[in-house]
């Protein structure tokens, strides 16, 4: 059964990157190795990876991707420590700040 990743990296400029693979090793090769100089982590480097979420459906690893993106920095360093937990509470304050 084929795996896809939901991975997020940590960038030297203290910003993060997430992404979504089915290849986290030559994912990891291509963004260490700067293949792509338009992409955000070219001039970024060097990178570390520092949360990565298997995924049996590309589908669910797509739509978890694009939820991460969209989260504060906060809610990503949550899950970055395994404190899934702290994600209710976050999202409510961020709510709150509305």
């Amino acid at each position: 059964m084929k795996q896809y990743f939901v991975y997020i990296l940590y960038c030297k400029d203290n910003s993060y990157y997430t992404g979504v693979t089915n290849d986290i090793d030559r994912r990891m090769y291509e963004h260490e190795n700067g293949l792509d100089p338009k992409s955000y982590t070219f001039t970024r480097r060097p990178l570390k990876l520092t949360f990565c979420e298997p995924f049996n459906d590309v589908n669910q690893a797509i739509a978890f991707e694009k939820q991460v993106k969209g989260w504060s920095r906060k809610k990503k360093e949550a899950i970055i420590n395994n404190n899934w937990h702290l994600l209710p509470e976050l999202s409510l304050r961020k709510n709150d700040a509305k």
